[in-house]
């Protein structure tokens, strides 16, 4: 897939994923799947619970403390220093244990969060790795990495943030609004007016804050998207002089979210100073009825002095819940979009039919290939493989060509059961491949494919793929079988030489021969060469024929090659043409038969053959 085109399929899964989060049945659903892994912390959240109450308690008791230091000591002129200095030591119990109760609940919360976020997001990387191969032609990279990385980010910050938030904040509301008709009903219900004046003007914050808040995050995807289009094409870029253009275009774009940050800037900034004035007028308000209630000698000064103190602890609670919207609105939307994934089926599975099947074992395999009558498609009503009926012997070397799209890759993925055929069977010794365990038919089927994978790690664990049962001796046996001994030994720590992601630092014909060791090593009875040899010089392709030449003894070997070089001494070469075998024969039968293969050939060696 081009980058352009994956960096558009994503931006339309993030358009998709946000449109169907607007629905709240699928919110509803999802945080009830959510609730699943809540269940085995209930107990951890009870402890949350009753750290949050007593750290709250500590905080809003301290008000109380001065009312009854203000009204029964020193407005009464008792002069109880004793008294005072008990007041003293139970004001400062409850500093100590707002701090330690806060530090607990938040350790608490935080290891909650932590661990239900984190398997989460092993058991998404689990299920993505079981999909088949019809699913990551959906979806594109860009996307799967964000579910796996933004969108397990996003749940975490719910838990830490959120959730924390609706705990401690709403507790707090309540604790304050019984403390205060505790002291004095009347003007608590004068406070009680201020409550539907905050609520309008948090639900009309909350939407412009919403769209203020989206418009930033979409221009932040464009930026990205951008970005990451031109690094993709850096090439073509500099080839083309685009640099002035392409940073023209970018800084449009950057001046953009530029001017969306500013804005949600401006907006939180609005919002928070709105409830500062409202709260300065409240304070204000409370001191206004309380004091002419203090100077009528209705309401002790103490009363007043809590009273105002609870006015002020109260807002800051309301401004932090209404703050996490957006984190609330992301934390959502990610918990529908990871549900999304979890919702997805492989095309592929197991059979369950059969046991015995599934105890067969790989060294038993002989390598009789059969395709029976088989069709296939990608799409509906575009086929790419059409009745096609091939018989291949065991330890036979089958050499496929074609021209692209001729359906060539598309055999061996039916093969190596990344799809399952429309009509027909694949069968290997005579069992269906859908009959065989998927580890045992990847065991007993090896690919070379034509840009090998190499993993961050040492060549060693290159070459077993982690596999510890392989020793290092079998793999420096297979990698100088192969020829790539010469080569490693060159690198500075040979064998130990740690690889970063994709083996950058070698050479594709390098990593081709690591790749073709990892074969060997694992010793399959099929072998497959998808375009194997089609990035490597010719001293290197030399290699591999001779390595190749070994190798296919006693093993069923299917090429497929641009370069007919490779495949001139098979044993039978296949000619494909819009998912049909329109030839097959051995080298010099299809030359004198003049002919889609005679083209081919003659067009490889640029001339036209006497």
């Amino acid at each position: 897939m081009r980058p352009a085109q994956a960096i558009h399929n994503w931006q339309a899964d993030q358009k998709s994923d946000l449109s169907q989060a607007d629905q709240k049945p699928q919110y509803v659903s999802a945080f009830r799947a959510l609730s699943g892994y809540v269940r085995p912390h209930i107990w951890a959240f009870v402890g949350v619970l009753c750290c949050t109450v007593i750290a709250i308690l500590s905080d809003l008791l301290q008000p109380f403390l001065m009312k009854i230091a203000i009204d029964d000591n020193l407005l009464a002129g008792k002069n109880d220093y004793k008294g005072l200095l008990t007041i003293c030591a139970v004001y400062l119990g409850l500093s100590v244990s707002s701090f330690a109760f806060t530090y607990l609940q938040n350790n608490l919360l935080q290891n909650i969060g932590q661990s239900i976020v984190a398997r989460i997001r092993k058991q998404l990387f689990g299920h993505i790795l079981k999909q088949s191969m019809r699913y990551f032609d959906r979806m594109s990279s860009g996307s799967l990495i964000t579910h796996v990385s933004s969108d397990t980010e996003a749940l975490n910050q719910f838990f830490n943030q959120v959730l924390l938030s609706l705990f401690r904040d709403g507790l707090t509301l309540v604790f304050i609004i019984v403390l205060m008709f505790q002291l004095d009903t009347q003007l608590a219900l004068y406070c009680m007016i201020l409550l539907p004046i905050i609520f309008l003007i948090a639900i009309a914050f909350r939407s412009f804050m919403r769209a203020t808040y989206q418009l930033a995050r979409t221009r932040l995807s464009r930026m990205v998207a951008f970005v990451a289009e031109n690094l993709s094409g850096m090439n073509l870029v500099q080839v083309f002089h685009q640099q002035k253009e392409q940073e023209k275009q970018f800084d449009e774009r950057n001046g953009l979210y530029f001017k969306a940050n500013l804005r949600e800037i401006r907006t939180n900034v609005l919002f928070g100073r709105t409830f500062d004035i409202l709260s300065n007028l409240s304070i204000a308000f409370v001191t206004w009825i309380g004091g002419r209630a203090v100077l009528g000698q209705d309401l002790e000064f103490g009363v007043l002095y809590a009273f105002i103190t609870y006015i002020r602890q109260f807002f800051q609670p309301i401004n932090t819940i209404t703050q996490q919207w957006n984190t609330l609105q992301s934390a959502t939307v990610a918990v529908t979009r990871i549900w999304s994934v979890f919702a997805s089926k492989p095309d592929v599975t197991d059979s369950e039919s059969d046991h015995e099947l599934k105890a067969i074992s790989p060294d038993k395999i002989k390598g009789r290939i059969d395709f029976d009558e088989i069709s296939f498609s990608y799409e509906e009503g575009i086929p790419i493989i059409r009745n096609l009926d091939l018989h291949i012997k065991a330890g036979e070397m089958i050499g496929v060509v074609g021209t692209t799209g001729a359906g060539k890759s598309s055999l061996i993925s039916l093969l190596c059961r990344f799809y399952d055929v429309r009509e027909g069977s694949v069968r290997i010794d005579g069992t269906d491949v859908k009959d065989f365990p998927q580890a045992t038919l990847h065991r007993v089927v090896g690919l070379v494919q034509q840009e090998p994978y190499l993993y961050s790690g040492s060549i060693i664990e290159n070459v077993r793929m982690f596999d510890e049962t392989i020793t290092r001796e079998e793999v420096i046996q297979a990698c100088e079988f192969v020829g790539a001994d010469s080569v490693i030994k060159k690198l500075p720590d040979g064998y130990d030489t740690m690889l970063s992601e994709r083996g950058s630092g070698l050479s594709a014909g390098e990593r081709q021969l690591i790749s073709f060791a990892r074969i060997i090593v694992f010793k399959p009875k099929v072998l497959i060469l998808d375009e194997a040899s089609a990035n490597l010089d010719s001293q290197t392709e030399q290699l591999i024929q001779n390595a190749l030449h070994i190798v296919s003894k006693n093993r069923t070997t299917i090429v497929i090659a641009h370069r007919l070089s490779t495949i001139m001494n098979a044993d039978r070469i296949i000619v494909m043409s819009r998912g049909e075998i329109v030839e097959q024969g051995n080298h010099r039968q299809l030359l004198e038969r003049g002919g889609h293969y005679r083209e081919l050939y003659e067009h490889s060696q640029g001339h036209v053959a006497v």
